[in-house]
């Protein structure tokens, strides 16, 4: 295993203990001891009602794996890049998340006080007959009533910084 100091100008102030670890086993690096990450996600899910410790230390953790292992990600990567077993893994994601909430925090903490809503119903081209959901909705690129699916994109538009925060995609339910 080489370890190595590295710096990221273009990322602004990095913490001193961030280190990139390269193993002779796979050929993708990965970053560990992100601290910065952590910080913040650690501060959303501080927040958060009904979760308890195990629970965000777990988040937490699945947070950074997202955010550092490059390629593929199923629980077998993430068992290899974490403390914890693939089975673990797999008992966590049976459940629930209130990500909604979550986001709900992230705009609170990063965005300013002038927000607005959008709202922004997408179309899924579908070709089963048996998918959960399916029926005829409104495509706007083709201009005309089509089978598949639709959702609609919920986001939180700060309007002084000209960012947008996505909130939640709801996927609309056929009659």
């Amino acid at each position: 295993m080489i370890i190595r100091k590295i710096s990221f100008k273009k990322f602004g102030n990095v913490p001193d203990n961030q280190y990139l670890v390269v193993t002779k086993d796979y050929k993708n690096m990965i970053i560990k001891e992100q601290n910065h990450y952590k910080y913040h996600i650690k501060n959303l899910f501080d927040k958060m009602i009904g979760l308890n410790k195990k629970r965000k230390k777990f988040m937490e953790e699945i947070f950074c794996l997202f955010l550092s292992i490059k390629g593929k990600l199923n629980f077998l990567q993430f068992a290899r890049f974490s403390e914890y077993s693939e089975q673990r893994f797999r008992q966590q994601f049976e459940k629930s998340l209130d990500f909604l909430q979550f986001n709900k925090e992230m705009v609170l903490e990063h965005s300013s006080n002038n927000n607005i809503i959008a709202i922004d119903p997408s179309y899924i081209k579908k070709s089963g007959k048996h998918t959960p959901g399916g029926s005829y909705f409104w495509s706007g690129v083709a201009g005309e009533v089509k089978w598949g699916l639709e959702i609609t994109g919920i986001a939180s538009i700060d309007l002084d910084n000209h960012t947008a925060f996505h909130l939640e995609a709801v996927q609309t339910l056929a009659d």
